[in-house]
């Protein structure tokens, strides 16, 4: 059995990116990974943005996706928590 991974590119907003302190991430995911389970690793990773993980919603490549939509290599991955602005 080959170990294969997707990468995918991670743009980052408000509350992720100040956690990152980035404006971008590059990972390497399994095939078919839920979009959902990116912000799990963010959350693991920075426990903080927990607040935002009900708040938050997912696109792919520049199209609003619900949770559980599998991810595939190159797509770009963004994270929208509210923004708050004036």
């Amino acid at each position: 059995m080959t170990d294969s991974s997707i990468t995918i590119s991670l743009k980052l907003f408000a509350a992720y990116q100040e956690a990152y302190n980035c404006e971008q991430l590059t990972l390497q995911l399994p095939p078919n990974t839920p979009v959902v389970t990116v912000l799990d690793r963010l959350v693991g990773e920075h426990p903080e943005l927990e607040r935002w993980r009900p708040v938050t919603r997912f696109a792919v490549n520049l199209q609003f996706v619900s949770a559980d939509t599998p991810l595939q290599h190159g797509d770009e991955v963004v994270l929208i928590p509210p923004v708050s602005g004036g």
